[in-house]
């Protein structure tokens, strides 16, 4: 493992259990001490975490409360149309290739536009958001997988171990990935635990990862990281993403859309 990749997870691992040590970090890992003490002296000073006696403790930089489902639908109504009707362009052409649907507001009306793509129902479709599948199922889509497991109802996405091991035998051609949040140092983030990994589980099986995300998200940091800046292929946002933060996107190789309402 990668020592960004091993502190993308220490970071992770103390956002979510508030405290973490050094002796436990260092057999987690399989490496030494020193090394994790390395790692936590850079990310306190990246302020991700707070360095204490022995291990570190979750920076209260990181927002914790998620908006109620029915708010983020009135939240950048215009932008996430704008985003969703971009991300068509994104679909996979070779008939069979299976596309992954996360859950969120965005991937919701990009559900409602995909119903009338041409083709659309040669492609399997894995999901983990109840709406989502409703909008397809709706439409007479044959070919949608609603994933099995608990769902929140925050959200209303399945999350849980069911899921997660459904995820671990498949793979898509293309990913389309919703966040609460994007930086450059902490990449996707979200509030709960148990949605990033199933966000997680669906970037690592997937060839090509599309993320969908409003500007009102760039620069936010969420407790729990699911994926970096390299593991997105196309980021799809809206014009008022600030010029200077595309730009920084774009320079770690990520092709950036900007969809005008």
């Amino acid at each position: 493992m990668y020592a960004d990749e091993r502190r993308r997870q220490i970071a992770s691992l103390t956002a979510v259990e508030g405290r973490v040590n050094v002796t436990d970090l260092a057999e987690r890992f399989s490496v030494t001490a020193e090394t994790i003490r390395r790692d936590l002296a850079t990310l306190s000073e990246a302020g991700v975490i707070h360095r204490v006696h022995g291990g570190a403790v979750a920076s209260q930089a990181f927002l914790t409360t998620e908006v109620p489902l029915d708010a983020r639908y009135r939240s950048a109504s215009g932008a996430k149309s704008a985003i969703a009707k971009a991300a068509l362009d994104f679909l996979p052409r070779t008939p069979g290739a299976r596309i992954f649907l996360d859950s969120g507001t965005t991937l919701s009306t990009l559900a409602s536009l995909i119903v009338d793509h041409p083709g659309i129902d040669a492609h399997p479709i894995v999901t983990n958001s109840l709406p989502v599948a409703l909008e397809l199922a709706a439409e007479g889509l044959s070919n949608v997988q609603l994933l099995g497991g608990n769902v929140r109802a925050l959200s209303q996405a399945v999350v849980g171990d069911t899921a997660l091991r459904s995820l671990a035998l498949m793979s898509a051609e293309v990913a389309f990935i919703g966040t609460n949040a994007l930086t450059i140092d902490h990449g996707l983030s979200t509030a709960h635990a148990q949605e990033a990994a199933v966000k997680a589980a669906m970037v690592t099986n997937a060839e090509r990862i599309v993320v969908l995300c409003d500007s009102s998200k760039l620069g936010n940091d969420y407790l729990v990281s699911f994926g970096t800046l390299d593991d997105i292929d196309v980021l799809i946002t809206d014009t008022d993403a600030p010029a200077s933060i595309v730009e920084q996107f774009e320079s770690h190789g990520i092709r950036v859309v900007l969809a005008a309402e």
